[in-house]
């Protein structure tokens, strides 16, 4: 977006405000990831903290949607564990979200399935030997289908936790990948259908909610993800900041439930003390 005469923000994702970039001024993308978590290589939006006011905002255009993506697995041997852990947990987030949203998208459905199948199957290899090349060429693409996936919508893991990164600075996957337990159990009394289905799919030993996030806890705990915000640094002090931010946060709409500012900052205060 460089190739623009009008301030970044004026393109916010917000109503039609993509129509105010002019194409000719977006540079063609190819995308490389060097990480097997966002999947920004099939998106067309940026996210971007503006400093200033301690936001995250999305950048989106149709342009923006890279020409070539290469899925390169020998581009993320080097990937430390905790990035490797933290950026699989995104992608895991970005399925489980997309597969619990209200919207009505089957091909969305199914390719969420699929992700968290190879998720489960690939990120504890991953973590436990970086160098396992079939296990990072998967995780790219199960990353990539992550991100096909979530045109179904993202939940309230992603409200809170944007809001998290443009206040403390945090690692967006860390964050997703700690939030995810509290959210699910917070939307519980609507995902029972979802959760027998997904138990189903995904062979767990146990049907059902509780079968899922046994399976959660136990991936968490494999690839040190750590139980708590407060663990890494954050308290609840600005617990209702963080549920307005959340609240208004766009996510936060395709959530199965449509909680109120308090209920996010009850949830944000929960995974904090680890609740």
């Amino acid at each position: 977006m460089s190739g623009q005469t009008r301030p970044l923000w004026d393109f916010e994702d917000i109503n039609d405000n993509h129509l105010r970039a002019d194409p000719d001024g977006i540079a063609p993308v190819i995308a490389l990831p060097t990480t097997a978590g966002t999947g920004s290589e099939v998106g067309r939006a940026s996210v971007i903290t503006d400093e200033q006011a301690q936001v995250k905002r999305t950048i989106l255009h149709i342009r923006m949607m890279p020409r070539i993506a290469i899925l390169d697995a020998t581009l993320t041997l080097d990937l430390p564990r905790h990035l490797t852990a933290a950026t699989g947990a995104d992608a895991l987030t970005h399925c489980m979200e997309s597969w619990c949203s209200p919207a009505w998208h089957p091909m969305a459905e199914a390719v969420s399935v699929k992700g968290m199948q190879m998720i489960k199957a690939f990120l504890p290899r991953v973590v436990a030997d970086g160098q396992d090349l079939e296990a990072r060429q998967q995780m790219l693409v199960a990353s990539s289908l992550g991100a096909a996936a979530f045109q179904r919508g993202l939940g309230g893991v992603h409200a809170i936790a944007q809001s998290l990164g443009a206040l403390y600075d945090q690692h967006h996957g860390l964050l997703n990948a700690i939030l995810l337990p509290y959210v699910l159990e917070a939307n519980r009394s609507v995902l029972q259908t979802q959760m027998d289905d997904l138990a189903v799919y995904q062979r767990l030993p146990s049907p059902g909610f509780s079968g899922v996030m046994d399976w959660l806890l136990t991936l968490r705990e494999q690839i040190g993800i750590p139980r708590t915000l407060g663990e890494i640094g954050i308290d609840d002090g600005d617990a209702e900041r963080v549920g307005r931010m959340a609240f208004a946060d766009g996510c936060s709409h395709t959530n199965p439930i449509r909680h109120s500012a308090q209920v996010y900052a009850q949830i944000f205060s929960c995974a904090v003390r680890g609740e």
